[in-house]
């Protein structure tokens, strides 16, 4: 359902790899001989013979979600797999995702909304102001009682989790797995409460595309896989640090600072995501007794998933098949072993239910993307997703962010993800902030070679010795481990005792959270203007109070959640 937010250099790896578009037809390195080959339970059989047909090798089964991983090679090897009536789908096992979120200076381009890797000159001029009026001199600011960052954290404020912290903490009982680039675990505001023995890294550093381009880069670790510590981008460790930084007397503190945090790695280096990781994270999840994940992004090459458009290739439309009934297959495993599903709904400042053009796909790799018409059969994975709940970002006013998508049938809750054009004129600054890895920030240029920041938007806190490293971004990213924090704090409260711990049905914490969700209705007039720097965007708002696509049924309360009875 979502498009995800994303986090330090995850949308700089998508724009910098979009920059250079080739003046000529690129030619692949090499051909993808392994294929995810998803088949109608209880045919596997009739899926293997279809393989074997076209020329190809059935290499293992996987019955839990019952698709073959398949070897196979010559023009026209998918269509002739798929042309049996045994097999629903076909995808090469590549990279088909990112993470989508935008650093708290940039402005939603069209670009930045929906991953794409063309930065315009409006996009310089207002990442310009907004690093003049969104951050406030740091002066402004003073340590509270608590942790030290406390002040800064309007989100918690916003949503009662500051208040929460001292009733529902949450328990370590409770584990709450983190899909995304990995996780930081050794940063010390993450590291109390991160669960280093049941974290996994699903993923292999890939150098190159299938161009020959720079992906990933070089490998840091032997074999090109990172340890289950390791998060070589920063999203996924500030969307930890959001869920969970523990009270500390360090920096800040998550939503639900008593819980344990799992790392359930599926993003590459670069922000990209494969399906099989994607579906390995998942299936693990309800193995292992994790009760809530954050799917802070959505799976590509297609931002939008389509049956059968016409402007696509059978092979195209195969892989589309194989995307969204592969991970609907994965999604219902975990979420029938007690796994609550949280995803961010994206950052294309679009109307899910009515989407028409997509220009973004296939986004891998850079320079395959094509112009499309698409309606409202066409959907976004995770993010319309059966089962899953979707969560829209809000600004420190409380509005939807103008990079927020929404829709009535898409958007199930609202959080903070912030919005530097939201609350101008306060100082009150505008995104959300949480822990950074410092590796990652030296890479980039934010820490000077003292080990002091560049730039208002990451910080350092330095406590008995011991020193840690934030940042502000923005993005639906930033709003779903709100919600999932919040979640956690209800089974803590409700679950009993069960696999890894505590166990809590989906369909109840789902009830919980919107039962606990504070309700707000559309803005009137329901077509809101939002005002760009003398450009003006309107978005317009379906459904009632309860229940609309702006907010879905309210922006979550984590104090509610801490105080409501059963």
């Amino acid at each position: 359902m979502r498009r995800v937010a994303s986090g330090l250099t995850a949308l700089a790896a998508v724009v910098a790899l979009g920059a250079c578009t080739p003046s000529a037809p690129r030619e692949r390195a090499a051909p993808r001989a392994d294929f995810l080959v998803f088949y109608d339970y209880g045919k596997q059989g009739q899926a293997e013979a279809a393989v074997e047909r076209a020329g190809g090798t059935t290499v293992s089964a996987d019955t839990k979600l019952g698709y073959l991983m398949a070897a196979g090679s010559g023009a026209g090897f998918e269509e002739a797999v798929g042309a049996d009536p045994s097999i629903v789908g076909i995808s090469p096992d590549r990279r088909i995702g990112y993470a989508t979120t935008r650093p708290a200076t940039a402005r939603p381009t069209e670009a930045t909304r929906t991953g794409g890797s063309t930065r315009t000159k409006e996009a310089a001029r207002t990442d310009e102001a907004a690093r003049t009026a969104g951050f406030p001199d740091e002066r402004a600011f003073t340590k509270t009682k608590g942790e030290p960052f406390a002040s800064r954290q309007w989100d918690m404020r916003m949503i009662g989790a500051d208040r929460a912290h001292a009733k529902a903490p949450g328990t370590r009982q409770v584990l709450v797995g983190v899909i995304d680039t990995g996780v930081d675990g050794k940063h010390p505001d993450i590291a109390p409460n991160f669960n280093r023995e049941l974290s996994r890294n699903f993923v292999t550093d890939k150098p190159k595309d299938e161009y020959g381009e720079t992906l990933d880069g070089p490998c840091e670790a032997a074999g090109c896989k990172d340890p289950v510590d390791v998060d070589d981008d920063g999203h996924g460790t500030h969307v930890a640090s959001t869920i969970a930084s523990p009270l500390n007397g360090l920096g800040i503190a998550g939503v639900a600072p008593g819980v344990q945090i799992v790392n359930l790695r599926a993003g590459q280096d670069s922000g990209f995501f494969f399906l099989k990781p994607s579906l390995d994270a998942l299936t693990y999840a309800g193995d292992i007794g994790v009760d809530v994940v954050n799917m802070s992004y959505f799976v590509d090459p297609w931002l939008f998933n389509c049956v059968n458009n016409k402007s696509d290739t059978k092979k195209q439309q195969l892989e589309q098949q194989a995307i969204i009934t592969g991970m609907q297959r994965a999604l219902d495993y975990a979420r029938q072993r007690g796994v609550t599903l949280i995803s961010a709904l994206g950052n294309g400042s679009t109307d899910l239910g009515h989407p028409t053009v997509d220009k973004q796909s296939p986004g891998y790799p850079k320079g395959d993307e094509k112009d499309r018409q698409i309606d409202n059969s066409c959907i976004n994975v995770p993010a319309e997703s059966n089962g899953v709940i979707s969560v829209s970002a809000v600004g420190p006013s409380g509005r939807k962010a103008i990079y927020s998508d929404y829709g009535d049938e898409q958007t199930d809750l609202a959080a903070p993800g912030g919005d530097t054009l939201d609350g101008e004129g306060t100082q009150a600054t505008r995104s959300i902030l949480a822990a950074a890895p410092e590796h990652v920030l030296r890479a980039a240029g934010r820490i000077d070679a003292k080990g002091e920041p560049k730039g208002a938007d990451v910080l350092k806190d330095c406590t008995g010795g011991t020193c840690a490293y934030y940042q502000y971004l923005e993005g639906t990213s930033m709003a779903s481990p709100h919600a999932a924090g919040v979640a956690a704090i209800l089974v803590s409260r409700f679950g009993k005792p069960g696999k890894g711990g505590v166990d809590l049905a989906p369909a109840t914490v789902e009830q919980l959270l919107y039962k606990t969700a504070t309700q707000k209705a559309c803005p009137t007039p329901r077509e809101y203007v939002y005002k760009i720097f003398g450009q003006t965007e309107t978005h317009a708002c379906e459904g009632g109070p309860s229940d609309n696509g702006f907010y879905g049924h309210g922006i979550v309360d984590a104090w509610k959640a801490a105080t409501v009875e059963p």
